[in-house]
């Protein structure tokens, strides 16, 4: 069964296969042998050292029958997650903005300000000041807090609470 496409985007097609090969308990050599490549080439590809071209992509979906097209789609979906990546690399909060103590146990010029961010912002909120809460609100904006937010049950719940009352006029 083929999981939504949602569900995987930004994953290298090379994951995806290793694992439908695990299940399907086939080696990546045998299959390398049955589509005609080289092992290694294929073995590159199912550790993510290595993209899939087109016609690679058509052969293996021909032998599992998977849809025409599902594996050149997720390698698409990488490629754009690497490059929104590459893109966003640089660019952080106002790091002045930010005391030291707020992210104590982390390097602050090391945080991968996108890929990290419902840990950021659940920081910020649980701990932060008013200078940080707001600056965090003005890089991530309303929205993308929301829905990194969690109000479960925490030792800092209730300041959690009353900054996104404050800083996000939520009525939650």
């Amino acid at each position: 069964m083929i999981p939504k496409i949602e569900l995987l985007k930004g994953i290298h097609p090379g994951l995806y296969l290793a694992r439908e090969l695990k299940q399907r308990e086939l080696r990546g050599g045998t299959l390398a042998s049955r589509i005609g490549t080289y092992r290694q080439n294929l073995n590159a590809i199912l550790q993510g050292r290595r993209n899939i071209n087109l016609p690679l992509s058509l052969k293996i979906e021909r032998e599992l029958e998977l849809p025409e097209g599902f594996l050149m789609t997720l390698q698409l979906y990488y490629d754009i997650a690497r490059l929104k990546q590459k893109q966003t690399a640089n660019q952080h909060p106002d790091l002045e903005k930010f005391r030291p103590v707020l992210f104590w146990d982390v390097d602050r010029n090391r945080i991968d300000w996108q890929q990290n961010k419902a840990f950021v912002i659940q920081r910020t909120f649980e701990r932060g000041e008013k200078e940080e809460i707001e600056e965090i609100v003005r890089f991530y904006g309303r929205d993308e807090i929301l829905r990194c937010l969690h109000t479960d049950e925490n030792p800092y719940a209730l300041g959690l609470k009353d900054n996104i009352r404050k800083y996000l006029n939520d009525g939650k």
